[in-house]
């Protein structure tokens, strides 16, 4: 198989798909390899890109999440791959964490490939910081074992929806947008 040598396109390291290299496609690339070659997750643990849809007021925003880390497909980690502020991009992957499959995640992670964040994502609250914060696979089995998170109350997820779509709409160059 002949290798792209086109610079706008990148072999995702999970999927093995081309993706556009815009945006921070480069640093989500950096995170993938570091939870799959340090961190011992394999790469079914890991959903690229994973669909979100929030409804508001009748209407559906429909989305993505850069990474989702799962263990025996019970979702425990939403991570949002950022270049920049790592702090300007917390509160959009906390409210993605709570808004994703069917109750929230217990951890929110934003990465810009070389540094990381790791919140409680029912507080929102910092638990870690730096890559070795992000638990390994082995403590995330643990974390799976454990009860999941309260659900968030209903007034309050009407306000997670919102601010989700707020973050997530000032989003450009990803490869989501206009798809």
């Amino acid at each position: 198989m002949k290798e792209d040598t086109n610079p706008d396109v990148i072999v995702d390291f999970i999927t093995g798909e081309p993706v556009p290299n815009v945006g921070a496609e480069a640093n989500r690339q950096q995170v993938e390899r570091y939870l799959i070659e340090v961190k011992g997750y394999r790469r079914e643990d890991v959903i690229v890109e994973a669909p979100i849809d929030v409804e508001i007021d009748g209407d559906v925003y429909r989305s993505a999440v850069d990474l989702i880390i799962q263990i025996e497909k019970r979702p425990l980690m939403a991570v949002k791959c950022a270049a920049g502020a790592l702090g300007s991009r917390e509160r959009e992957i906390v409210s993605a964490a709570r808004l994703y499959g069917t109750s929230p995640l217990p951890l929110a992670v934003v990465s810009d490939g070389s540094g990381a964040t790791v919140l409680d994502a029912a507080t929102g609250k910092i638990t870690g910081a730096g890559l070795a914060a992000i638990p390994t696979r082995d403590e995330a089995v643990v974390l799976s074992q454990a009860d999941p998170p309260t659900p968030v109350a209903p007034d309050r997820l009407a306000r997670e929806r919102l601010v989700f779509r707020s973050y997530d709409s000032m989003n450009v160059n990803t490869r989501r947008r206009g798809s």
